[in-house]
């Protein structure tokens, strides 16, 4: 009697659809222990399913992975999960990237008429220019940087 190899044999859900799995709110495997994770009341999980910005507080990223949908509500609203075992550590920014994030910063937070360097983004949009330039609203001494020049990097 001839028997197949063990290599010939395949695996069949027989309930298997096709379709990717769905989960209704607060149903994802692991999802109260994520939320615990997150408040800082216990360690990360080691599987289980979270979103992109869980994954991101816990300092990971989803690593090219699929989603699998999260819907509630009827299915009138979404959102993605991803696995936590798949996901991967967070790529650390070089310093020419935190330089160019620096400049961006400094072009929103620098007032055009003054060249004061804001610790917020004015409304140059809209006014132009920091509340003092523009209407003459003192601003606090200690709400901009007083040599505008040298810029730090922020992380």
């Amino acid at each position: 009697m001839n028997r197949p190899d063990n290599d010939d044999l395949v695996d069949v859900d027989l309930y298997d659809d096709g379709t990717p799995l769905q989960f209704g709110w607060n149903q994802a495997p692991g999802a109260a222990a994520v939320r615990a994770a997150l408040r800082g009341e216990g360690p990360v999980p080691e599987n289980g399913y979270a979103t992109r910005r869980q994954l991101r507080s816990l300092g990971l990223r989803p690593g090219g992975q699929q989603p699998t949908p999260l819907v509630w509500r009827g299915g009138l609203r979404r959102a993605w999960l991803y696995r936590i075992e798949l996901a991967v550590p967070k790529r650390a920014p070089t310093l020419a990237q935190e330089a160019a994030l620096d400049r961006a910063m400094a072009a929103r937070q620098t007032c055009p008429k003054c060249r004061r360097r804001y610790h917020y983004c004015l409304r140059l949009r809209t006014i132009g220019s920091c509340e003092e330039c523009f209407d003459g609203t003192p601003a606090d001494p200690s709400s901009y940087i007083a040599s505008p020049t040298t810029h730090h990097l922020a992380a």
